[in-house]
């Protein structure tokens, strides 16, 4: 694409000549960070291969915050951060003020970021996020001279989130397997000329690393990982109850309770695919001093799969954290509150087939002690789930494959088109 001369303006309005090429602009724009890790190592590996190549675009990493920043330069090598410019998206704390009561029911700051600093992010020759509220400024910017747009799924569900409707308007779409691209196509999201697999980018913070020892008594650990929407989140009805059993149990079981961030930083919920509003219980006290229960709902665990690595097996519901546990079969238990998938012959979402789905706490006693014949009797059907999901085939790191068709598809647009 090469050097050019545009006219362009600053964020304040002032117009300048600018002689440098577009930026690959990785956009984090969440109130946490529980998204990071999806594409963090890819704006690493993007920018060091550009390096590598003498290639002058360069990459802009864009954060809408000191926190978010933080947790990025944590997974993240000395050289990759080094390599990486970087771009405060942080709104004034008037705005940020304002939107607060808002923000606790809609996504209010996220959609302020975009257009505060829309004109910065128009500089860039390509925005890669792993959600699709960036949309909004390419429907904004209609002339479809703007910057070109790339999605990195934040997971690899089987709900019907992973195939909605906007992501028609993401122009390349780098997902980890197989199944990603039949769910998009089939659902007539995109052609699979959009597509390009790449691998699970966020298992590459795995390399090399052995799981993590959270309790030393010798007992199998459980990890509880319910979702926050209300319609699905097992936490509703039967989280406490789901602590409750662990608790009555300290010569058993441990349990890591590592629930999906987004589930307390709210104390409402609303889900609106479904028209359900409830209020988030809250833990009961006393289970915050048991020996035998890890309870973490806002650490930087929640974000690495320190406690999917760790854990011996699984309790769940709609999470796609299922596949990130599933790097290494083992035993997974899911809580159906809302479908009747366990009337049924087949379940409701296809992950439901990697373990025995439940209708509440009270099925715990037959089947969790035999979590090891269970893992036995899934395996062969989680092998073959997560490599249609995350496909492993390629000698190459995932965030490098993902670089590689970054630079592939910028190699295959017209010179200066953005503006």
């Amino acid at each position: 694409m090469g050097l050019f001369r545009a006219i362009t303006c600053d964020d304040n309005g002032l117009i300048y000549i600018m002689t440098e090429p577009f930026p690959v602009l990785f956009l984090f724009n969440h109130d946490a960070a529980h998204q990071v890790a999806h594409s963090a190592g890819l704006a690493g590996a993007t920018a060091l291969m550009m390096a590598e190549q003498n290639d002058k675009r360069g990459v802009i990493v864009a954060t809408s915050g000191p926190h978010i920043r933080r947790e990025i330069e944590r997974l993240l090598t000395a050289e990759q951060i080094a390599a990486l410019k970087w771009r405060d998206l942080s709104l004034p704390r008037w705005l940020n003020f304002l939107l607060a009561p808002l923000n606790e029911f809609a996504p209010a700051r996220r959609f302020a970021t975009l257009y505060w600093h829309r004109r910065t992010l128009r500089r860039a020759a390509l925005i890669v996020s792993t959600e699709r509220t960036c949309l909004t400024l390419k429907r904004h910017w209609r002339s479809g001279k703007g910057p070109r747009f790339a999605y990195v799924p934040h997971g690899s569900g089987d709900r019907n989130v992973a195939v909605h409707p906007a992501l028609k308007d993401f122009d390349l779409c780098l997902v980890s397997g197989q199944k990603v691209v039949d769910q998009l196509v089939t659902a007539g999201i995109v052609t699979p000329e959009k597509c390009r697999i790449v691998g699970y980018t966020k298992f590459d913070i795995l390399r090399h690393r052995q799981p993590e020892v959270f309790f030393n008594n010798g007992r199998p650990a459980f990890l509880y990982n319910p979702h926050f929407d209300p319609h699905m989140s097992s936490w509703f009805d039967q989280g406490n109850a789901v602590l409750r059993f662990f608790y009555d149990r300290p010569d058993q079981f441990n349990l890591i309770f590592a629930p999906h961030v987004m589930l307390f930083k709210k104390k409402v919920h609303i889900s609106p695919e479904f028209k359900v509003t409830k209020t988030r219980p809250d833990i009961a006290p006393e289970f915050r001093s048991a020996p035998n229960i890890l309870i973490d709902v806002d650490g930087p665990r929640l974000f690495d799969m320190s406690y999917t690595c760790a854990a011996d097996a699984y309790i769940g519901d709609v999470s796609s954290q299922i596949y990130e546990f599933l790097s290494r079969p083992r035993a997974c238990f899911f809580l159906d509150v809302h479908s009747g998938s366990t009337l049924q012959d087949t379940p409701a979402y296809d992950f439901w087939n990697n373990g025995p789905v439940l209708e509440n706490t009270a099925q715990f006693d037959a089947l969790l002690p035999q979590y090891q014949a269970i893992a036995e009797q899934y395996r062969a059907a989680q092998t073959e789930r997560m490599a249609y999901t995350a496909d492993n085939s390629s000698p190459f790191p995932a965030s490098e494959r993902g670089a590689m068709a970054i630079l592939d598809y910028l190699r295959s647009l017209p010179s200066a088109s953005q503006l």
